[in-house]
């Protein structure tokens, strides 16, 4: 997977390796990884005495650039097609609730997260503690559906989506972002 190691704080983060999206389920990992390093970038900004302006626009790219996109991939494909391909005993229309809910709540502080950032940007200076405070925030609610999607939904996805079901997760995400092609998987996945 590339870009799998975290870049040092404040450093330029990647973005998410677009040749994955052939292997939807693994791209959708790769950008779980992403997330996971902007999560890391913001308890960074969060504990530090001075202001980190590199790791501030790195965070608000990905949050401006990448961050919704993704919640449409797996909103409008991952999520629609797992619910029809899982049985009624494996209860993955519960776990997908509360994914969906852990997303909005921190969908929610998206724009208090944008605004502390882009001031700080401006205008100099540190962050306050009600920013540091939503930062911190926003950083664990998107690390609580992580762990559900890395733990349970991935597994579950890759154990119950068919070929076609992947075929046009792969499709979604190519037209979400402006690409063509239809890059057949590979006989492994």
């Amino acid at each position: 997977m590339s870009g799998s190691l975290p870049s040092p704080r404040g450093r330029e983060q990647p973005e998410a390796d677009l040749c994955l999206i052939a292997r939807p389920l693994d791209f959708l990992a790769e950008v779980h990884l992403r997330e996971r390093q902007i999560c890391a970038l913001i308890d960074g900004i969060v504990s530090a005495r001075a202001f980190d302006r590199r790791a501030a626009v790195s965070i608000l790219r990905f949050l401006n650039e990448e961050v919704c996109v993704h919640l449409r991939d797996e909103a409008e494909d991952l999520f629609q097609a797992l619910a029809g391909r899982c049985r009624d005993d494996e209860s993955i229309d519960t776990v997908l609730t509360r994914v969906r809910a852990d997303q909005e709540r921190a969908t929610a502080l998206l724009p208090e997260v944008r605004r502390a950032l882009q001031v700080r940007l401006d205008s100099g200076g540190s962050l306050s503690d009600a920013d540091r405070a939503v930062l911190a925030q926003f950083a664990d609610r998107v690390r609580r559906h992580l762990i559900v999607e890395n733990a349970i939904i991935l597994p579950m996805a890759r154990a119950r989506l068919t070929r076609a079901d992947l075929r046009r997760l792969a499709s979604g995400m190519r037209s979400r972002r402006g690409l063509s092609g239809t890059r057949e998987l590979p006989d492994a996945e």
